[in-house]
């Protein structure tokens, strides 16, 4: 258990960081799905047209820290890959 007021302080803060970070992840991993289910369709213009949207999420997610740079870049890159196979 925490001692001192600082302590104390950071105990809240790290809970509200906590729960903006799990929500943050939720929306990448429900952006990273969302896609998924459109290449399976295969609906390329679908695809195209939700492909900036998700790219936007992808680097303000990656922007806050909670995922890194490159994972969300390779992440936008396998799927680019994946719609231009279409």
């Amino acid at each position: 258990m925490a001692n001192t007021k600082s302590a104390i302080k950071r105990i809240r803060r790290i809970s509200r960081q906590t729960t903006v970070n799990k929500s943050r992840k939720s929306r990448f991993r429900s952006a990273i799905k969302k896609m998924n289910l459109i290449l399976d369709k295969k609906d390329k213009k679908e695809a195209l047209a939700f492909l900036p949207k998700l790219n936007s999420e992808l680097m303000k997610i990656s922007k806050t820290g909670v995922i890194k740079r490159q994972n969300a870049s390779r992440n936008i890159s396998r799927i680019t890959k994946k719609i231009n196979s279409l």
